[in-house]
């Protein structure tokens, strides 16, 4: 009997989170934590080669979900790796209890589990469940340490999270309105295949404030300045691991459930055009955190705020639209998640071993710790958009893009661009390249998620497997 992948996506994480729950000892939760991680990956891997379930009520799937469920379940197995040798570190210095790695291990599990539920969701309430779901997990792990300031981050991302969510609730609550007259009352009135259906017979007053409020409530997720606050303050003070997650997989999850409404509203040409405010706060988020970095002192606070210029150039892609603007933000979401998630896997380390995140007090890493310093310079060119990596050719689609769109705006997405990569390259450089500073013991790190993630890129940058590049054109022309 051939194993259905998306059972198999949707069912291992919860099953891993309940045994990984009564598991005590550390290097058996560890494995198991790794293997459940990567037994998902394998059926997310068969979802573009096996026939797919007709759409129901509740799940469905779709080229374009199928490219989220992908990365995030790649995301998810590497950072499983990682997670190993990193918690194994803070157990054996102290940092952490081991009922605080049990704990860990599970809500793990849990956060893969509302995340693909959200991906495979056809139920816009149900999506909506998941998300928070997803969230709720992020948070606890956000406060694993128990200080003040992770209590505090934590606690801070609950609440504005909270906001957004409830944002993107009632922005829900209003297509379901909007829906009633022409789908009718119950279930069909939440189903998205549906609506999509009879989106052109909708309310278009209606869908146009719902947009807004789903804008500003996925937004807040997927960390759209002015609703970020919470970004910062989580990657800082939570376990690097979640770091890697929230930049890599989380992000994606809010603009997915964005992208999926964003096809909603186009379907009816009475309602407002999505694009310009996409673009708009696109834009801002980018300038904004293209100038925060500057300031930024704190190495994960930094790649914090790299992560929102990254988003906000995804958010700006899918504004423009059409088959070059979707292309673009596609493969920029794609090289972000991969690129970032590798500088944290590296970051990770290099703080355990310098015992500290502020960035004067660390230095001359490619010296003292070749491998790791070394695959943190190549992060970092990569995710400024320097050539031979993916990411240079994603953002050069995104600005050729919006040069033909409107030169004003490419001016605009390049002066961010420039500021950003001065930042990161000025910041990176004296803890790449100064003096050796603080401790230069050896570590333990698991090199292969950060390399594996480094070398995708660099492939990406000058070959794309031609399935690879029609599959994400088919996507592009769905998006619209």
């Amino acid at each position: 009997m051939t194993p259905d992948p998306v059972s198999g996506v949707l069912w291992v994480p919860p099953i891993a989170a309940a045994l990984l729950a009564a598991i005590p000892a550390y290097r058996v939760s560890a494995i198991v934590n790794v293997v459940a991680s990567g037994i998902a990956l394998m059926f997310a891997l068969l979802l573009p080669l096996a026939d797919r379930p007709g759409a129901g009520h509740l799940l469905f799937v779709d080229d374009l979900n199928v490219v989220f469920i992908v990365l995030n379940s790649f995301v998810g197995f590497t950072a499983s790796i990682f997670s190993a040798s990193y918690i194994e570190h803070e157990l054996e210095t102290g940092r952490l209890a081991p009922m605080q790695v049990r704990y860990y291990h599970a809500m793990f599990q849990l956060m893969l589990f509302g995340m693909n539920l959200a991906l495979t969701a056809n139920n816009i309430g149900l999506m909506w469940v998941a998300v928070e779901l997803a969230t709720l997990a992020t948070v606890t792990i956000v406060g694993l340490y128990r200080t003040h300031q992770a209590l505090e981050a934590a606690w801070k991302y609950f609440i504005l999270g909270s906001v957004g969510i409830a944002l993107a609730l009632f922005g829900t609550i209003l297509v379901y309105l909007a829906a009633r007259p022409s789908v009718g009352e119950g279930m069909d009135a939440m189903v998205w295949t549906t609506l999509v259906a009879h989106a052109k017979d909708f309310d278009p007053s209606l869908l146009n404030i719902a947009f807004v409020f789903l804008l500003l409530g996925y937004g807040t997720k997927v960390g759209l300045a002015p609703l970020h606050a919470w970004l910062p303050d989580a990657h800082a003070e939570g376990p690097t691991p979640i770091s890697a997650v929230l930049s890599g997989l989380l992000l994606n999850v809010a603009l997915y459930a964005l992208l999926r409404f964003k096809i909603l509203l186009t379907g009816n040409s009475h309602a407002i055009a999505p694009g310009p405010l996409m673009m708009g706060l696109g834009l801002l988020s980018l300038l904004f955190a293209a100038f925060m970095l500057y300031r930024r002192r704190d190495i994960k606070r930094m790649f914090a705020y790299s992560s929102i210029e990254h988003m906000g150039i995804v958010v700006f892609a899918f504004g423009m639209a059409g088959p070059l603007g979707n292309f673009a933000g596609l493969m920029q979401m794609t090289m972000h998640s991969l690129t970032k998630s590798a500088i944290f896997f590296a970051v990770g380390h290099l703080t355990q071993v310098k015992r500290t995140q502020w960035m004067p007090e660390i230095g001359g890493v490619t010296e003292s710790h070749p491998l790791l310093g070394w695959g943190l310079v190549a992060g970092v060119v990569a995710i400024v958009g320097l050539p031979p990596f993916g990411v240079f050719m994603s953002e050069f689609l995104v600005v050729s893009s919006a040069l033909a769109r409107d030169p004003i705006l490419a001016g605009v997405l390049m002066l961010g661009l420039l500021l950003s990569l001065g930042a990161l390259l000025l910041r990176v450089t004296d803890v790449a390249f100064g003096p050796v500073k603080g401790p230069a013991g050896p570590v333990k790190a698991a090199y292969l998620p950060l390399f594996a993630h480094l070398a995708l890129v660099a492939m990406a940058g000058i070959w794309l497997p031609p399935p690879i590049v029609a599959w994400f054109q088919h996507v592009a022309r769905t998006l619209g």
